[in-house]
């Protein structure tokens, strides 16, 4: 299945299942409350009321207001080596705020503060169900979904010092979606292997598979799970392949105007345009 939060012309958001024709009412505001209702991936399979607020409807994040959004970083091989990193043994962890995130046709707001606005193709992962300490079968039932999800970053921000969160948690800079996608509809299920692409203004500029995750997202459900309870609608995501601006020589970055387009197989994609953000320096 695939699910989605949509956004209406009335200002409303609506929990929806995605059908070829059709958006499929779920009962709920968002997909972060439906997940957390009991049984839901039955409801959703039995949901026949076609959504009537539809007209002009756009994604809106697929969990628009997630508890928790927790990255990964350095967690593809090539990207780890391109970086100049050695294999971690543990993931490296990081978080995002809400604020951060926008829908898979919503503008990326480039802040006047940074001159190294970068890009980085991630898998997400939702989680479905309340785990705390899982293992194996468990948190294999905790993944609701995989959806699409650019971590974009501010790398000048980012390296200030040694932690990252100010460089990669600036408000409406990460899109996250269209949709949600169940574990059974794609190869691999809950461990998919899927290409996964980066595109700037029609070029691609990262390109690999999820397959080639150091830490698949079951484990990293078992590892971020060990220090406290994951519930309905949070979000972890799962770290960038190589090809990011940063790396290259010389190092590229965004610029407003500029298109920036995250797909990956069987998920769908985010274009975003990137916007300069309407409050400047000094004022508004």
């Amino acid at each position: 299945m695939k699910l989605a939060t949509i956004r209406t012309l009335e200002g409303r958001t609506r929990a929806v299942r995605v059908d070829e024709d059709s958006l499929v009412d779920l009962g709920a505001d968002d997909l972060g409350s439906f997940l957390a209702t009991p049984n839901w991936q039955e409801r959703a399979a039995a949901a026949t009321e076609v959504a009537a607020e539809v007209r002009g409807a756009a994604f809106a994040p697929v969990v628009p207001r997630p508890g928790k959004v927790i990255c990964v970083g350095l967690n593809y091989r090539n990207h780890i080596l391109e970086m100049g990193r050695d294999l971690p043994e543990y993931p490296t962890l990081f978080s995002k705020y809400a604020d951060s995130l926008v829908g898979a046709n919503d503008e990326i707001v480039k802040p006047p503060e940074t001159g190294e606005f970068d890009w980085e193709c991630e898998l997400a992962v939702i989680i479905g169900a309340p785990v705390r300490r899982a293992r194996g079968a468990e948190a294999e039932r905790a993944i609701a979904g995989f959806a699409v999800l650019n971590d974009v970053t501010c790398r000048d921000w980012q390296f200030r010092t040694r932690e990252w969160l100010q460089g990669k948690s600036w408000e409406a800079t990460t899109p996250l979606g269209p949709y949600l996608v169940t574990p059974d509809e794609l190869p691999g299920g809950v461990r998919p292997a899927l290409a996964i692409s980066t595109k700037v203004d029609g070029e691609t500029v990262q390109e690999d598979t999820t397959g080639d995750l150091l830490f698949d997202p079951v484990a990293l459900v078992e590892y971020v799970s060990t220090m406290g309870t994951l519930r309905p609608g949070d979000v972890l995501a799962t770290g960038t392949p190589g090809g990011v601006g940063h790396a290259r020589k010389p190092a590229r970055y965004l610029e407003v105007g500029q298109q920036l387009s995250t797909e990956i197989a069987g998920l769908g994609r985010c274009q975003n345009t990137v916007v300069a953000d309407p409050v400047t320096l000094g004022g508004n």
